[in-house]
């Protein structure tokens, strides 16, 4: 195996087509192709199913992609360290269920990092991809929740792909509404008092199932359902709409300003968030000084 062949097939990955990664690498077909096979033959797996549209991964050669990544990404570093006067570009993503906690401790991840290179990438997903990203290494940290309905499910998903789950905090449920919904000024709601209002939450695509579900209570009946795929979206169905959605009130005001409350909701459930991170890699520094924030924005909130 050599790093030649890891960048070959991180690159038809990327593509999706052996011809076009031969034209612009400027090589051969064939010799692409067998450097390919060479690589199969050698890991013992299949990496990509080949077809008349082009290649697609298959699910062991996205983990054998995700630690090639991995490999080449370090010694792209140590190259960069050591053989060139350039400064060192660092690498960091995560992937996350849609937290503005989240978003702020990756502001201050960037800030604390302060180098004048980078190439850092926060994404907001659906579940099941957040747990995808991570098992295939294309993120070294996931963040989602937990809770007594989806935890059995989602903890025996995290171990089938060598995933672990560490609690950040446990939360109990708040409603999300603006400050000018007709129950902004109750202490406490109960859930047959959000009957006449839009329930939001977020689509999870293919994966739409209750257990991949970003809001606790989600297999609970509703009159009027919006699903969104953004935040932006949401805060505004809250806004014009008198929408509602359900989470934890871990919740900076300052992202929003004072247009979005968090309203204790009157049930007997807890919300655990957590990171989830593979099983066989250590944390980065950047993983380090990410994880640092999360929990110094929880604390703060």
């Amino acid at each position: 195996m050599t790093l030649q062949q890891l960048k070959y097939a991180l690159e038809v990955a990327s593509k999706g087509s052996m011809n076009e990664v031969a034209r612009s690498l400027f090589i051969s077909q064939p010799r692409l192709s067998n450097a390919i096979k060479e690589l199969e033959k050698e890991i013992k797996i299949t990496i990509f199913i080949r077809t008349n549209r082009g290649v697609t991964v298959t699910n062991e050669g996205a983990e054998f992609l995700g630690y090639a990544r991995q490999v080449l990404q370090q010694f792209n570093m140590l190259e960069e360290k050591y053989l060139s006067e350039k400064p060192v570009k660092q690498h960091f993503s995560i992937s996350t269920q849609h937290y503005t906690f989240a978003a702020n401790a990756f502001v201050e991840l960037v800030k604390e990092f302060g180098t004048s290179e980078y190439e850092f990438t926060l994404r907001e997903t659906k579940t099941y991809e957040i747990i995808e990203d991570v098992k295939n290494l294309r993120s070294e940290l996931g963040i989602i929740y937990l809770s007594n309905y989806n935890e059995s499910v989602l903890l025996k998903l995290l171990k089938e792909r060598d995933l672990t789950f560490s609690e950040l905090f446990t939360a109990k449920p708040h409603v999300f509404i603006s400050k000018r919904h007709p129950l902004a000024d109750k202490e406490s709601i109960n859930l047959e008092e959000l009957d006449e209002y839009a329930c939001l939450s977020f689509e999870q695509g293919e994966y739409n199932s209750f257990y991949f579900s970003e809001e606790i209570l989600s297999t609970r009946s509703v009159k009027k359902s919006i699903k969104v795929s953004d935040r932006a979206a949401i805060v505004n169905f809250m806004i014009g709409l008198d929408g509602y959605t359900i989470s934890s009130g871990v919740f900076p005001k300052y992202l929003h300003g004072n247009d979005i409350i968090a309203v204790p909701l009157n049930v007997d459930e807890l919300i655990r968030v957590g990171i989830i991170q593979h099983r066989d890699v250590t944390l980065s520094q950047l993983g380090e000084i990410y994880v640092d924030a999360l929990k110094k924005v929880e604390q703060e909130l």
